[in-house]
């Protein structure tokens, strides 16, 4: 559960709209949502969804502010755990929304969702130059797991049980 903003799941008439650039009803957006990101995390869950079926409880979720339900951006998963049970997460913000904290608030609760659903732990990963979001990734309890010439990637890994299941 997070304090200031919510994780709405990504649904196929969602998706499309994300795809389509035009809210649905009821759904207000803010400026720059969706972007690249976004339409990409729509066209997976959409591709999913017609391959192997609702990819619950790791797909792609809507950051929503409660104070206003606002949609400020995207986070999600980016696919099942792999055999080790881990999972691979992203997200991202509007610009407006950016270094408010926001970010690592929607990452901690979606590592909360990872845990409380079985997996083992999570990685991410950030271009080398995008201090914010290893700053994000620290922030939410991720460490600093190794680099290449492009990216530093970030992992989490949980031991004993699952925390208690909250979305």
């Amino acid at each position: 559960m997070s304090e200031r903003i919510v994780l709405v799941p990504l649904d196929a008439e969602r998706a499309r709209a994300v795809l389509s650039g035009v809210p649905g009803s009821g759904c207000r957006w803010g400026d720059g949502y969706p972007d690249d990101g976004d339409r990409a995390g729509a066209r997976r869950y959409l591709r999913v969804l017609a391959e192997s079926g609702d990819p619950a409880p790791f797909g792609a979720y809507e950051i929503r502010r409660r104070a206003d339900g606002l949609t400020i951006g995207g986070a999600g998963f980016h696919g099942p755990a792999d055999a080790a049970g881990v999972v691979t997460v992203g997200y991202g913000l509007i610009p407006a929304a950016r270094g408010r904290g926001y970010a690592a608030e929607a990452l901690r609760a979606l590592l909360g969702h990872a845990r409380a659903y079985g997996a083992t732990g999570a990685a991410g990963d950030a271009g080398r130059e995008n201090a914010a979001s290893h700053r994000v990734m620290a922030a939410a309890g991720m460490r600093l797991v190794g680099e290449d010439e492009r990216l530093r990637y970030y992992g989490v890994t949980w031991v004993g049980e699952p925390e208690a299941a909250s979305s």
